[in-house]
């Protein structure tokens, strides 16, 4: 007489093939979780080198300008009264631009400041000439000299 047991073997059960689809590999968890802290961690790099490259194109914050006031407003230009902020004894590259009713651009031009040794805000005007009548004056950014 045969005896059969109706209890499962400690050892791990044994399926049918074919009849409940591929069986996972071993650590396969740990691959996933693997390639998820990779993509993860390049997600990050190439946040923050984005993040670099705006800050020094866009927020330095060494370099910071100013409309204090235009004034003098013809058919041909636009005095620029700003202020800059500069390292100390530094010199600033700015973008001036002068803008008509309809927001169209009639004038622009970079305008190079220096301030005295010692001193980190300059005060300036500029004589911004246009292609038409301006509405505005503006200063877009400052940057360091080149």
């Amino acid at each position: 007489m045969t005896e059969t047991h109706a209890t499962i073997s400690p050892g791990a059960p044994v399926f049918p093939a074919g009849r409940y689809g591929r069986r996972r590999a071993p650590g396969g968890k740990r691959r996933r979780t693997l390639l998820a802290a990779l993509a993860l961690l390049a997600l990050v790099a190439t946040l923050t080198v984005i993040s670099v490259r705006l800050y020094r194109q866009y927020g330095d914050p060494a370099y910071d300008a100013q409309v204090i006031t235009y004034t003098d407003i013809t058919d041909k230009q636009v005095l620029v009264d700003f202020r800059v902020t500069v390292p100390p004894g530094g010199s600033a590259v700015c973008v001036l631009r002068a803008r008509d009713r309809a927001g169209a651009e009639v004038g622009r031009e970079q305008v190079t400041v220096t301030a005295d040794p010692g001193d980190r805000h300059v005060t300036t005007q500029h004589r911004l000439t246009t292609t038409a009548r301006p509405f505005i004056g503006e200063v877009l950014r400052c940057r360091p000299p080149s």
